[in-house]
């Protein structure tokens, strides 16, 4: 599941199941900080009529929007269908029945209509496709669901890397937001191993009956010291120094990782952080351009000095 996807879909439960929780409640269940929270709240609104009537009154949805999904197990429902059958009949407060019915009947109207609240976080987050193709489809749907209900997928597959595409079974973990794109976090059963496939890449999808079991895998774990996507072998320290102009800017990246932050004086910022995949990392720090100097290590310096020497080469005519 995507991080925000699934943070809002418990959020909405957090608030229907809680009306009047804060925003520091609302964190602490979805192990973000508050400001992630609000962010959060912002896109909620666009789709669920969320408010808040004032400081310390906490979060509501406003008129009779709809009910978060019971889920009930199968042992769960079978128990609750028999509660009238056990309790005391005269001892049966008015209104019980007709409050059982209603929630009876939103169960079973759940179960012959899966996917409603997915259908509405899956319209309002817009995915782009291949510059190569007119047409894309989108499976944010489909694996949102089957990560919830860990079932697995049968797909067709397009691996850039190798140019090849293939017919595989995966079982879906985590969908993770990258770079204005989707990346699945699964287990494929092709190539016994986990494996993280981009969204765009997938040609064909279907939901198996089958179910599976994440067993002991952590998320965290799996992508600790990953800066964006791609896992690399080898761990790096990086020294980096952010100049003023974009220090402010640097404090503010939501980040997967947790680099060490010192204020220089004059306003500059020393930025320290473990990494697996130099490449990533310095991809991302080419887009601040003279405002960010590597200060270690001194590998990293070469090869970004090298890098840029060869980009004045192609411009030498220009320039000249």
């Amino acid at each position: 599941m995507t991080d925000k996807v699934i943070r809002i879909l418990k959020m909405i439960n957090a608030i229907q199941s809680t009306p009047g929780i804060t925003a520091s409640e609302l964190a602490f269940r979805c192990e973000v900080s508050v400001r992630t929270v609000y962010r959060d709240l912002e896109l909620m609104s666009h789709f669920a009529p969320v408010t808040n009537q004032g400081r310390g009154t906490g979060y509501r949805f406003l008129g009779k929007f709809f009910m978060y999904p019971l889920d009930f197990t199968e042992q769960e429902e079978m128990a609750f269908s028999l509660l009238p059958s056990i309790l005391n009949q005269e001892k049966i407060p008015p209104g019980f029945h007709t409050a059982y019915d209603k929630v009876m009947g939103k169960h079973l109207n759940e179960k012959s209509r899966p996917g409603g609240v997915l259908e509405n976080i899956a319209d309002i987050i817009q995915m782009g496709k291949p510059a190569y193709r007119k047409e894309s489809r989108n499976f944010l749907q489909p694996i949102i669901a089957a990560i919830l209900e860990q079932r697995r997928i049968r797909t067709v597959y397009h691996s850039q890397s190798r140019n090849a595409t293939t017919e595989r079974e995966i079982d879906p973990y985590y969908l993770i937001p990258r770079d204005q794109r989707f990346y699945l976090i699964a287990y494929c059963h092709l190539q016994q191993d986990i494996r993280t496939f981009r969204m765009s890449r997938f040609q064909h999808m279907e939901v198996m009956e089958t179910v599976f079991d994440k067993g002991k895998f952590n998320i965290k774990s799996y992508l600790k010291n990953t800066w964006s996507i791609d896992r690399g072998s080898k761990n790096t320290r990086f020294k980096v120094r952010f100049q003023p102009e974009v220090a402010r800017y640097i404090k503010e990246e939501e980040l997967f990782v947790h680099p060490r932050m010192t204020d220089e004086p004059g306003g500059s910022l020393l930025f320290e952080v473990t990494v697996n995949n130099s490449k990533e990392f310095t991809k991302w720090l080419m887009q601040y351009g003279p405002n960010a100097e590597i200060l270690e290590p001194a590998s990293a310096r070469t090869e970004l000095k090298a890098q840029l020497e060869s980009w004045v080469g192609i411009y030498h005519e220009l320039l000249n």
